[in-house]
């Protein structure tokens, strides 16, 4: 086969960190807070702005409270675990690498009453089981399996426990029913192509409730603590962080809100990602040696694309080497604890165009190796 002549303008598809958007330039962000105090005026002025911004952006229902805490997803998710389960049994959803981790969290480091509902790669656990007297833990996407929830019709209006989502590489890119969550968390570093070690922290109302109501029975370390003398800390959501931010990341952050803001906000961040999965759709659809690997169409993630080949490990390896050698798509390789395979990350700021001069490199390299 010849060498497709066109090559993606941004060969950048990793699954995280996440291409900048179109345009970035570091050289161009906000730095009035470089070498400030995060608790000085401008410190914290920027990440309150931070918080309201993305409530706004996201069309938060009214008393969400957004806050910006350390560590990523992963601390955003462990800070709420640690602080609020323990009262009810837990409905633990997972079929992918991340969900497996929260499963570990809650069975053995916390040893609380959990009910596990798991699936394989590429396939969703049965919701139906989710019992609405119940705290509930899932992923709303994916990462590491392709998979997403179809919708959330699942989860009760009545649901007694809190519903907590890890929601890191769906936030901005995917229709989300808040009102059916109760704590959302995500990374800067996904959907927006942020720089990692900061997470996002939504809590409803009723989130917060349980916060202040409930003391869990194990120590807490100073960076999960969420409470102080049984109320909220409130100045996490508005601007006091726990811990020292980077005012860079911050800046960074501020400058994809604003871009996102300028394409058509939430609502165009979502078409164009959608745009870019039946890219991908049309292009399996043509080529029998390459298939996705979630097994229902209608839970195919439009950010973290995942693919199967008719290749063996050495061979995909061997594929994936000959698209970064040509510079044509870097990191393009499955989760270390995913089936082998690609994965394609089609957030809001990796451009529709990169992914269609992307497919004929795919067909290239698969007919080379």
């Amino acid at each position: 086969m010849t060498q497709p002549a066109v090559k993606p303008a941004n060969p950048n598809f990793s699954s995280g960190p996440c291409a900048k958007r179109p345009g970035y330039d570091v050289s161009k962000l906000d730095l009035s807070t470089q070498g400030r105090s995060h608790r000085s005026k401008i410190g914290k002025t920027a990440l309150e702005l931070a918080c309201t911004k993305t409530a706004e952006m996201l069309n938060l229902p009214e008393g969400y409270r957004v806050g910006i805490v350390p560590a990523s997803d992963t601390g955003a998710m462990e800070m709420i675990m640690w602080s609020a389960l323990g009262p009810r049994q837990v409905d633990l959803f997972a079929w992918e690498s991340f969900g497996r981790e929260w499963l570990t969290d809650t069975t053995e480091q916390l040893d609380i009453d959990v009910k596990c509902h798991t699936a394989d790669y590429g396939l969703l656990p049965d919701f139906t089981q989710l019992n609405p007297k119940n705290d509930v833990i899932f992923t709303y996407n994916g990462t590491t399996s392709g998979v997403k929830v179809k919708n959330l019709d699942w989860i009760s209006d009545d649901q007694e426990g809190i519903v907590i989502c890890d929601a890191t590489s769906a936030v901005f890119a995917m229709d989300m029913d808040w009102k059916k969550l109760d704590v959302i968390t995500f990374s800067w570093q996904k959907v927006l192509g942020g720089e990692g070690a900061h997470g996002v922290l939504i809590l409803s109302p009723k989130a917060v409730e349980r916060l202040e109501s409930y003391t869990p029975q194990w120590p807490m370390p100073k960076i999960f603590r969420l409470t102080s003398n049984g109320k909220l800390i409130e100045g996490i959501f508005k601007g006091a962080t726990i811990n020292t931010p980077s005012m860079l990341c911050v800046a960074d952050y501020l400058d994809a809100l604003g871009w996102v803001e300028s394409i058509g906000g939430q609502a165009e961040a979502i078409k164009r990602s959608k745009a870019s999965l039946e890219v991908i759709k049309t292009f399996v659809a043509e080529n029998d040696w390459i298939s996705f690997l979630a097994e229902d169409s209608e839970t195919l993630s439009n950010t973290s694309v995942c693919l199967k080949l008719d290749l063996d490990d050495s061979q995909i390896k061997a594929l994936i080497a000959l698209l970064a050698k040509e510079n044509v798509g870097l990191d393009l390789g499955a989760y270390k604890n995913a089936p082998s395979g690609l994965r394609i990350w089609c957030g809001v700021t990796v451009q529709t165009e990169d992914i269609v001069a992307l497919m004929p490199w795919i067909k290239w390299a698969y007919s080379q190796v």
